[in-house]
């Protein structure tokens, strides 16, 4: 038995997200079905990231076990030929065979879009999320310095979050405008539910001038999901890498 990396990008757009839902079309539900097509085994992969609904990714990570005698380096070349367009393997590679993709330490990096302009620009509507006011990008920097490092990120977690533990690491905030794309880039150890879109979403709220910067201090330290801003749509935020130690 071999255990197999798969390195994924995939526009969330047509999914109800990563994780296998009863009665709704996942990614990781078309990834096992090509796999066990295309091997002829019974396949269910491991994923790393368990994106939400419409969310994307440049570099999901996922593993499986088979039996099969085709080189590693060459199974992403083979599955691609079973995946729609929307889905596409970027590279293949045996690993050890306790290798998890979500017990191993890694750096996660989301990247979140927003498209700040007075009217929307069609083929941007899938991937960046459309914000007609004005945005002050350097209060958001002054803001984002405030979440680096390692705190408490309950206030920047969903409610339906059901974990003991929600304190996380962040390496670095950056936030650029190049054109009419703002874009904030989170990297991480890990990541709460729902906890970069909110990030995002509250970031927004500085923008506009609803929320000071200093402010972000007092939300870290509230531990309350109400103090902070709203959860910004699934569409503008992408899964850009996963880095294994």
């Amino acid at each position: 038995m071999r255990r197999i990396k798969l390195v994924i990008a995939y526009d969330g757009t047509n999914y109800h997200g990563w994780q296998l839902q009863p009665g709704e079309i996942t990614v990781e539900e078309v990834i096992n079905r090509a796999l066990s097509e295309l091997l002829k085994e019974d396949i269910a992969v491991i994923g790393a990231s368990r994106t939400d609904a419409g969310v994307h990714a440049l570099g999901n990570v996922a593993v499986f076990d088979t039996e099969t005698k085709i080189p590693a380096e060459k199974i992403c070349f083979a599955l691609n030929r079973y995946l729609p367009w929307d889905i596409r393997v970027q590279s293949s590679m045996e690993v050890p065979g306790d290798f998890h993709p979500r017990k191993v330490k890694c750096r996660k990096t989301y990247e979140y879009r927003i498209l700040n302009r007075d009217i929307l620009i069609p083929t941007e509507r899938l991937y960046a999320y459309f914000v007609y006011y004005d945005l002050n990008i350097e209060k958001m920097k002054k803001a984002a310095e405030y979440l680096a490092g390692t705190h408490d990120f309950k206030s920047f977690c969903s409610a339906k979050t059901h974990v003991e533990d929600t304190v996380r690491t962040i390496y670095g905030i950056e936030i650029e405008k190049k054109g009419h794309i703002i874009a904030i880039r989170v990297t991480g150890n890990g990541f709460l539910y729902n906890m970069v879109r909110i990030i995002a979403g509250t970031l927004i709220e500085v923008g506009r001038g609803a929320i000071a910067p200093e402010d972000m201090i007092k939300i870290l330290d509230g531990r309350n999901r109400r103090l902070a801003g709203p959860t910004a749509p699934a569409h503008g935020l992408t899964l850009v890498r996963i880095e294994y130690e």
